[in-house]
């Protein structure tokens, strides 16, 4: 079978096609063809060595495919289901433990770049029947991400508001899971095109970053004085804006950073204005169900800006990059 492995030093063209023997499962262990992936920002900073991983990784933590295989004492899936990864195969369900996380796929343990995959079977979900291959494998970490932000941690409700900061997988997803709920969505982008598009997809106001570096105010502005009951904050750094834009007592779900740099913001407005900033980590086997019969429910579709071969891989991620995308990129065999 065909496989995509690191090599070391790690960087983007180090990523080499090499071929392997099918897996066969063990007790409690399933075989899945693999069809379909899509690439994370935690995946890039694993290839390009910012997170350390073991030469010969598969990377990749989503994967959507169809169990082939099954081995002794599965009960959970059988042969023919499609189904999709869990980020964290050992996070079952409640609160995060360092027990729970200590294994994240791509990383820690193989991933979804691989024809065939051995997988626990407590480790998988069944794929949303509705959606296509490629955007069923946009979810296991972006969009469950954005489920437990919304409504794990936050328990949004219709008329709340809530801000996103640009058009990656993740602020994409809390826009229609938002507007899903009946929540109003104020995005931040930093291009008209982009913008326009955030606004076809739901968003009550959109903001341009660029043009108002002080977007805290401009969220003040559009609540009428109130705020933003939630901001959902992917890119890390200073905090300013994004505290300035949270309402009393409002919370910032700390989910990336892609800007790479320190956090700070100025304690006393976080304490005088009783705002919360709770850092977190995609969700529990549980959360990925429940997001996933919601969007079974609702008819949603991923936003999905363009499918890659996997032998395409390392074109794929110099395009996610060059941060031009609008949702998320998906990898196809």
């Amino acid at each position: 079978m065909k496989v995509i492995e690191l090599a070391k030093p790690a960087t983007i063209e180090s990523l080499r096609l090499v071929e392997r023997d099918v897996p066969r499962p063990g007790i409690g262990e399933v075989l899945i063809k693999v069809s379909a992936s899509s690439l994370n920002f935690h995946d890039y900073l694993v290839v390009t060595g910012v997170l350390p991983a073991a030469e010969g990784r598969v990377p990749l933590s989503d994967g959507v495919g169809e169990v082939v295989e099954t081995g002794v004492g599965v009960s959970r899936v059988s042969i023919g289901d499609r189904v999709m990864g869990c980020f964290f195969p050992n996070w079952l369900d409640g609160p995060a433990t360092p027990e729970k996380t200590a294994q994240m796929r791509g990383d820690h343990v193989d991933g979804f770049a691989a024809e065939y995959v051995v997988v626990s079977a407590e480790g998988i979900t069944l794929a949303p029947a509705g959606l296509t291959d490629v955007e069923a494998a946009t979810l296991p970490c972006a969009a469950v991400t954005a489920w437990r932000a919304l409504f794990v941690e936050a328990a949004t409700k219709p008329g709340d508001t809530v801000v996103v900061q640009g058009t990656g997988g993740v602020s994409i997803f809390v826009l229609q899971f938002a507007r899903m709920a009946g929540a109003n969505v104020i995005a931040l982008s930093s291009t008209p095109e982009k913008l326009e598009r955030l606004k076809s997809l739901g968003a009550s106001h959109v903001v341009n970053y660029a043009e108002q570096p002080e977007w805290g105010s401009a969220v003040l502005a559009l609540t009428g004085g109130r705020g933003a009951d939630l901001v959902t904050e992917v890119v890390g750094g200073d905090l300013t804006q994004t505290l300035k834009a949270q309402k009393f007592g409002g919370r910032t779900s700390l989910i990336g950073a892609l800007s790479r740099k320190p956090i700070s913001y100025a304690s006393m407005f976080a304490i005088v204005g009783n705002r919360s900033v709770t850092g977190m980590t995609v969700g529990s086997r549980s959360d990925q169900e429940n997001m996933t019969n919601a969007i079974a429910a609702n008819c949603l579709c991923p936003a999905v800006d363009r499918v890659f071969s996997f032998q395409e891989i390392v074109e794929a991620f110099r395009y996610q990059e060059a941060k031009s995308h609008f949702g998320k990129i998906g990898l196809s065999w």
